[in-house]
């Protein structure tokens, strides 16, 4: 065939009757690939179109005639150029699934809560992974079982529907971030924690929590501190600081929420529930009397004389113990030997003993606690000032019985 032959094809297909010619389906006949406008659609198979064969034998006689006459060139030109109306006037099925398990080019595809399998068979297909959206949705049609979680999955370009359904269902293939946040964490580390989790820059979480009214911060709060709940965190890709923001305030309101503190009561006990977070030791009961010593403090308007509070004021955490001149700077707002009352405000993320502690203390009388022993945490409590410098004694005994603890724990 000369490069006239062009023609030739064109004018085979051109006097074609329309109800054989693929191109010339009615406006709102939906395209062979297209997903269907309607869910009721994608399910009956109404995206599949009608075989039509009337006025075809004149033209597929053309046209074998004309293709056992072709050198293997034209032939191909032929193939390539009218593929669509070949197989339409031979009656061959066009293709709905590609083969194989793809072509190697990574396509990053999300699951949302809520998404059905019609969803999820036309993600598939706009983001070029299956070829049809009936090639995948058939596959969740056979076999109603099928459950799908939510999150991102790494999959790749022209993969089978079958391919596809596997790779989804293989937890191998998700793709998501884990950060780790632990109890007591201060508000610049956290930042930089999820900074380094999500691969943001923490400059985002920065400008994300400048104003933490917008995530029902009380507007006296210094800063969105003691609003992020500490815990294992998984994030999908294309996450924005905000959103990882909002979350972490969500889970602490839920937390708050669980155990009955009331919206208005939530500044105080994360506050509480925050210096009790830093002062607690390792026994979980502690928490709880570590707790009431402070509600007891304010009841009887004593100072409640905290080295945590004063140490976050100062931004220094090398040492458990504080100077004489920090105790009596009462320009710090976190000191609590100048300043009475609670902190002005949180100084770190408590968890939840801290938050059960802080929400409920136990009943006591105690007024005074003191750890003896700074590698166990282990910690006196007492109800009498004498009985505290018993307890402070003991500690300085520890801290004098040999070098190790003195170097380590106590300077």
């Amino acid at each position: 065939m000369t490069n006239n032959d062009d023609d030739t094809w064109a004018e085979i297909f051109a006097t074609q009757p329309d109800s054989d010619r693929r191109g010339a389906r009615s406006a709102t006949a939906p395209e062979p690939d297209a997903a269907p406008a309607t869910r009721r659609a994608r399910r009956s198979g109404f995206d599949r179109p009608a075989r039509r064969r009337s006025g075809r034998a004149p033209v597929v006689i053309g046209i074998i005639a004309l293709l056992l006459g072709l050198g293997a060139g034209s032939a191909w030109f032929a193939w390539s150029n009218f593929e669509p109306q070949i197989r339409e006037v031979l009656g061959i099925e066009l293709p709905d699934d590609y083969e194989g398990e793809g072509n190697g080019e990574e396509v990053l595809v999300t699951i949302r809560p809520g998404d059905i399998g019609e969803d999820i068979a036309l993600t598939l297909q706009d983001a070029g992974v299956t070829m049809s959206f009936s090639a995948f949705y058939d596959l969740l049609l056979a076999d109603s079982s099928i459950a799908f979680q939510p999150g991102t999955y790494a999959l790749q370009g022209e993969m089978s529907a079958q391919s596809a359904l596997d790779a989804l269902l293989d937890p191998a293939n998700r793709v998501e971030s884990t950060v780790l946040i632990r109890e007591g964490e201060v508000l610049s580390s956290t930042l930089e924690l999820l900074a380094l989790g999500t691969g943001l820059p923490v400059e985002d979480f920065q400008a994300a929590v400048a104003d933490p009214t917008r995530y029902g911060v009380p507007a006296e709060a210094p800063s969105i501190e003691g609003y992020l709940f500490p815990a294992t965190y998984t994030f999908d890709p294309g996450v924005t600081a905000e959103q990882v923001i909002e979350r972490l305030v969500s889970e602490m309101t839920a937390r708050l929420d669980a155990l009955g503190v009331a919206p208005e009561d939530r500044y105080r006990v994360l506050t509480l529930a925050s210096v009790v977070q830093r002062e607690a030791g390792g026994d979980l009961e502690d928490f709880g009397r570590v707790a009431r010593v402070f509600t007891n403090r304010i009841d009887e308007g004593m100072l409640l004389q905290s080295d945590a509070t004063v140490h976050y004021g100062t931004q220094d955490f090398d040492s458990v113990f504080t100077t004489d001149a920090e105790r009596a700077d009462a320009s710090n707002p976190y000191n609590t030997y100048a300043n009475p009352g609670l902190p002005v405000g949180p100084i770190g993320a408590p968890g939840d003993a801290a938050l059960e502690a802080a929400a409920a203390p136990p009943e006591g009388d105690w007024l005074y606690f003191v750890t003896v022993n700074l590698a166990t945490g282990e910690t006196v409590f007492s109800e009498t000032l004498a009985q505290h410098e018993a307890a402070v004694r003991q500690l300085q005994e520890w801290c004098n019985s040999s070098e190790e603890n003195r170097t380590v724990y106590c300077d």
